[in-house]
Order: C-alpha cells, then structure tokens, then sequence
C-alpha cells in the first residue's frame, strides 16, 4: 500500500496532478482544498504528498488521494466512515479548510457542513451523529500565525511535538498556542489536560 509520495510534479488538472516519483507517474486525486496549496507550483517542481489509498473487489483499479498532512489523511479516514460518503464523494465535498469541517462537527453545525460540495442536510446530520467527539484534533490543523515562545518542561515538549510534527504548525506558532493555554490554565501539568486547554482556546477564537 502506498502511504507517501514525494516526487517532480509532470502535470496538473482541476481536480488532480501526475507526480513522477522513480521514473513512475502516480496520478493523485487532491481535494480542492489541498490544490488550492498547490497553485503555486509549476512543471518539474518537487512536491511530497500523504496518501490514501483505495482499492476494492468492486473497484479494482487503485485510487490515490493526497493530503498535505498527515493529520489531513486521518481526517479523511474518519469523513470516509460516514454511511454514504466513499472516497469519491468525500474528495469533491472538502472544499473548505478541514479545521472548519472538524469545527462544525464539534459544534453540530449542520449549516455549515452542507457548505461542503455534494453534501446535503441528512447527510451533514449523519456526519455530526458519527464524528461528533473525535474532531478536536483535526480542529487545531495548521492555521497561519507565529509567536512567543514558552518555557519547556517535558509535558510541554510532548503537545509542542503533537502540534507541529502532526498537526503542521510551525514552531512559533504552537509556542504561542501552548503560551496562551497556560496563561488561561497555568494548572494544566500533563499533556493531556495543557492540549485540552490548547485546543479550548482555539475553538473559541
């Protein structure tokens, strides 16, 4: 199975690009919202892709679908669970950044979600009823800002780690989240309870 690509972009559509990774070409579905990150990039440029991967009884061919993040691809496994909603449709409906999708499940926001491409009231309401409580992660999926930095103890370091590394912050960035749940809760001393704290905060900005 492929996890990950990372190769000379040959060509780009609407809707996916041809990577030339050793001397093969994969061609990889985007979601609007990971294209939109790849307007930029041109004919021969390097581009790294997370894959998800898709290959059934009843649909032998494979399909490769990219994330820029690996948080972005457990998203995408967790939307696919939804009854009625396979590969196919979940890419064409991720037109809005995902830490605005996971906010709106959080929030039981049906309105919102039927923002989302090809996704209409029952099935907003289904996704609510089956992803509802396991979203707060993909909410705190990078967002642009920087900032301060913060003192390092080790529980510390852990939720730094988590925010950067798997949730694609830039360091700056999670200093100033971290900094600011602290101010708001300086008794959050293990991991868990200073990344529940860091995530409080930004779903409430």
């Amino acid at each position: 199975m492929i996890g990950y690509l990372k190769g000379v972009l040959l060509k780009k559509e609407s809707d996916r690009i041809l990577l030339l990774v050793n001397q093969v070409g994969y061609e990889v579905l985007l979601p609007a919202v990971v294209m939109e990150t790849l307007a930029p990039r041109r004919h021969g440029d390097e581009v790294a892709l997370y894959i998800y991967f898709q290959q059934t009884e009843r649909q032998p061919k494979p399909v490769l679908i990219g994330f820029n993040l690996e948080a972005e691809r457990e998203f995408f496994q967790y939307f696919v669970s939804v009854e009625d909603i396979g590969p196919s449709k979940a890419v064409k409906a991720l037109n809005i950044p995902i830490r605005d999708i996971a906010r709106a499940i959080e929030a039981g926001d049906v309105t919102r979600l039927t923002q989302l491409k090809g996704i209409g009231k029952r099935t907003a309401q289904k996704i609510v009823a089956t992803l509802s409580g396991k979203m707060e992660k993909f909410a705190l999926i990078r967002k642009p800002e920087a900032e301060p930095p913060v003192a390092n103890p080790d529980f510390v370091k852990q939720v730094l780690e988590v925010l950067t590394e798997q949730l694609g912050h830039k360091p700056a960035e999670a200093k100033r989240m971290v900094a600011d749940a602290l101010k708001r809760n300086p008794g959050a001393t293990t991991p868990e309870s200073l990344f529940e704290e860091v995530y409080r905060g930004e779903i409430s900005r």
